[in-house]
């Protein structure tokens, strides 16, 4: 879009004069400017917005002479469009009217609220539910040495999981790169991104300043309220914390709302971790097929039933740990999921769960819809039937996660009305008896039948005329009916309102005046019910942390019944892990995808690495299964070590660190 000077910005009407200014604060993305029931763009938001939506692209006024190019999209189907931008790796500035058009002299004011962009999208529409969409900021620890170190964090906005971690060199950013699959990622002006897998990403370039320590310690500490951050097992001068702050910052630039939902950063360390270089994600193909099909780990072995369980598998996958305490403790709970098929009747009630840890996110930005509401309240009713089949002691911890809130389900039973419509704005959402007042303004406003029957009688017998109907539509409003050939008859007080074919329509000052305080019952009965709606925000934000330790927990009970659900029906065993130096001990070992893909029965082969015998030679005809024999161990490994069962009649690992 062409830059303008303060003289020709001056020189076009006051409308495209506030459109200019506006834009100007945000050139580097797509301006969507609200016009009544339209959003439109101008100049070359238009027209790069008609090629990329396939919308038409027209003229409105001129600047130098020549005809601005404009295109529109209308409001009520704009989350459609901006999915189709955000997948596109577009960012867009939402611009709404916030001024009274009733009240304006000239453009009505409108300012930004919102900006969506790929990394930072929490609406529904825009996300997928069983991936990840995360924000990821890096930069190098040491500005001198851009290929030393770096500092990674990600966020996923969409839940509130905030993390940071650290690259000992390039070649493990981009494995880490490989495993986060950003959706946005940013990066200081000082550094090149050549040589990192991020097709999918939208990069952005940031100022270098916003990746300062210092600024980042106090952006963190006023977000979580405390003096130091310490309480998350991060000093204060910990210099990683730079690409935290990076990320709150822009999170707090795009979204310009508090974010209540953010409440920890969780440092993870690569040498928690078994690494997994870029190369090796790619080859063992996790999470993407090599060749055509959904045939990868993530496709054939994700038996989850929630999208939050979805979501927690891939987690896992893509950071197997060497935490042998609570791994076992998983396979502790597994062993417990697995016995009396216990995990079919958990799925059972899991499969009726709305996404909880989304809804909740959308409830801390203050951005979550009437169905949100009524999803959650309905969720949340599941919760103590889920929990009555947490009773055995290897699920205490779940159980002590996974908490019920009665008094959450009973506010949102009696306020919100069963099928709720997909937004506010034209109300309707609040349940009948929830509040006397606005009872009252719906009366009122819808008529008040009793009253309209009561003057029916009443003029009927001071005109005479049997037949005197009262009645309404929304474009003539309250009227008094009658036929032609009784309108002769009607009182002097009469006047006409609209004259039909065979009947004459009429007002007079009582039913006027009726109709006057309908209409501004319908205002206050609107505010009214957009002022309750945004109560139920208020009567739900102490309960963030809280509903999201919930959820967190439900989903981690999600994926250990697809670990229970994959022990019972493919015959995979628990893997016994040691300190000691035993490496790989496998009986019967299977490769858990081919298995199940392939038509014949797979041949099931032993391994055996030790201290005395840590290489193998493998050898064998092309196609004759070394590659199969050399995966299967490999994915082995990444089940154990993800807290599954795994496809061998026994299985013994060692220590294992990449």
């Amino acid at each position: 879009m062409p830059e303008f000077s303060d003289k020709q910005i001056q020189s076009h009407t006051p409308m495209m004069q506030q459109y200019l200014r506006i834009k100007a604060e945000h050139a580097d993305m797509l301006l969507f400017y609200r016009m009544g029931d339209f959003y439109e763009l101008f100049f070359e938001d238009a027209k790069r917005s008609a090629q990329l939506l396939d919308i038409s692209l027209t003229a409105r006024g001129q600047s130098n002479g020549e005809p601005i190019p404009m295109a529109g999209v209308p409001y009520h189907a704009v989350e459609n469009y901006l999915a189709r931008l955000v997948n596109m790796g577009e960012s867009v500035a939402i611009c709404e009217q916030i001024g009274d058009p009733a009240t304006s002299k000239g453009p009505v004011e409108r300012k930004v609220v919102r900006i969506v962009t790929p990394g930072t999208v929490t609406d529904e529409s825009l996300l997928t539910e069983k991936q990840q969409n995360l924000l990821v900021a890096i930069c190098p620890l040491d500005p001198i040495q851009p290929e030393g170190e770096y500092a990674i964090s990600s966020l996923e906005l969409s839940s509130g999981r905030f993390w940071l971690t650290k690259a000992h060199s390039a070649e493990q950013l981009a494995a880490e790169m490989q495993r986060l699959e950003p959706a946005e990622l940013l990066y200081p002006e000082s550094i090149s991104l050549a040589g990192l897998p991020l097709a999918k990403a939208k990069c952005k370039r940031r100022p270098a300043w916003e990746f300062e320590q210092q600024t980042a310690f106090m952006l963190l500490t006023r977000q979580f309220g405390t003096q130091h951050l310490e309480g998350f097992g991060i000093k204060n001068n910990e210099p990683t914390l730079a690409a935290a702050g990076a990320i709150l910052h822009y999170v707090k630039e795009t979204q310009r709302a508090a974010l209540p939902h953010i409440q920890a950063l969780v440092t993870e360390h690569p040498q928690d971790a078994i690494i997994l270089d870029a190369a090796t994600r790619r080859n063992l193909e996790l999470q993407q097929s090599m060749g055509d099909g959904n045939t990868h780990l993530s496709a054939v072995l994700d038996k989850t039933v929630s999208a939050m369980g979805s979501r927690q598998f891939q987690r896992w996958l893509q950071r197997p740990i060497r935490n042998h305490e609570e791994l076992n403790q998983r396979y502790d709970a597994v062993d417990a999921l697995k016995g009396n098929n216990s995990y079919e009747n958990v799925q059972l009630s899991l499969k009726k769960l709305a996404d909880i840890e989304r809804i909740v996110a959308r409830v801390g930005l203050r951005s979550a819809r009437p169905k949100d509401f009524a999803r959650l309240r309905d969720s949340l009713a599941q919760v103590p039937e889920i929990r009555d089949y947490l009773s055995h002691n290897a699920l205490s911890y779940l159980k002590q996660n996974i908490q019920p809130f009665p008094e959450i389900v009973d506010l949102l039973t009696r306020a919100v009305i069963e099928q709720p419509p997909l937004l506010i704005r034209d109300g309707g959402v609040i349940a009948k008896g929830y509040d006397k007042e606005l009872d009252e303004l719906r009366d009122l406003a819808t008529g008040a039948t009793d009253y309209l029957k009561q003057l029916e009688q009443r003029e009927r017998e001071r005109s005479g005329i049997a037949t005197l109907k009262v009645g309404y539509n929304k474009v003539h409003g309250y009227f008094i009916e009658v036929s032609r050939l009784s309108s002769e008859s009607v009182p002097d007080d009469y006047q006409r309102r609209q004259t039909l074919k065979n009947t004459e329509r009429y007002i007079i000052p009582e039913l006027k005046e009726h109709e006057d305080k309908v209409l501004n019952a319908q205002a206050r009965s609107l505010a009214r019910e957009k002022w309750l709606y945004d109560q139920l925000f208020e009567h739900l934000l102490p309960q963030v942390n809280a509903l999201q330790k919930s959820a967190s927990g439900l989903a981690q009970l999600d994926a250990l019944c697809c670990f229970a659900k994959l022990a019972d029906n493919y015959r995979y065993c628990r893997p016994q892990l040691k300190k000691d130096n035993s490496l790989i001990e496998l009986e019967a070992a299977r490769h858990p995808v081919i298995e199940q893909l392939s038509d014949e029965p797979f041949i099931a082969n032993p391994m055996s690495l030790t201290p005395e015998q840590r290489m193998l030679m493998i050898t064998g005809p092309n196609m004759g299964g070394k590659s199969t024999y050399m995966r299967q161990a490999a994915l082995i490994v990444i089940l154990a070590h993800m807290g599954c069962y795994v496809p061998a009649d026994k299985a013994i690992i060692g220590d294992i660190d990449r």
